[in-house]
């Protein structure tokens, strides 16, 4: 039976969740987009060897459900860390890597295959003729990304940006596989405590209902912005 009664303990309990929730996401939004931005610059330039490592790469982590990567990573992780260290003569135990280390680092790969889509497709839709256009006013490389290309391709990309940081909040919920606390686990160990399953979800849900409005009304005004500038 449902009970009104539970709702604000688990809210109060549930939003702890919350500072740790977005950090990681945000962590992992920023990773994935600068690794994906500079896999979409290699792939845009079309660079040798480069160009196909990345393609490579794309097909691999589009194809592994990020489930297994986590798993990958937290096996494969902490051995890889310590084989590297020793090379360069340095003693590590890998095994002591926090556990949100390691869903930081398999989330960040898995979305930068994604992330790199995002911004090829962003810098596909550049008209090269602004390119000619600002070279023959004398624009040097960087003034050229700074003053043309970087303002229009990020308005182009924020919509499928603000859409992967949501696609990173729910795929945080796979970290309760190796221990580590989000929303969606935190309601999980709430409800377990009082066996009030349903109220703890409603209030999980909603809390994700409120991040996701969040982000999409930030998106929205830093598009309106953006665009009025370009």
């Amino acid at each position: 039976m449902f009970d009104l009664d539970v709702l604000l303990p688990d809210f109060w309990s549930i939003l702890d969740a919350v500072p740790v929730t977005l950090a990681m996401a945000l962590t992992i939004f920023i990773f994935s987009t600068l690794v994906g931005g500079l896999f979409a610059f290699i792939e845009h330039r079309r660079f040798p060897v480069l160009r196909q490592f990345v393609i490579g790469y794309k097909v691999v982590f589009k194809g592994v459900p990020m489930v297994v990567a986590i798993f990958l990573a937290y096996y494969g992780l902490p051995p890889a860390l310590h084989f590297v260290a020793s090379l360069f003569g340095i003693e590590v135990n890998g095994h002591s890597l926090p556990n949100w280390v390691i869903i930081i680092v398999a989330l960040s790969a898995c979305v930068a295959a994604f992330q790199a889509e995002v911004v090829k497709g962003a810098l596909n839709s550049f008209d090269s003729g602004q390119s000619d256009a600002a070279h023959s006013l004398g624009y040097t490389q960087g003034q050229l990304f700074r003053r043309v290309l970087f303002p229009q391709i990020i308005v182009s990309a924020i919509p499928d940006l603000a859409n992967a940081f949501m696609v990173i909040m729910k795929a945080l919920s796979l970290a309760f596989a190796i221990e580590v606390v989000d929303i969606f686990a935190q309601a999980q160990l709430t409800a377990a405590l009082n066996f009030y399953y349903l109220e703890a979800f409603i209030i999980a849900a909603l809390f994700y209902m409120v991040i996701a409005y969040v982000v999409t009304k930030i998106a929205d005004i830093l598009e309106a912005r953006l665009r009025v500038r370009t």
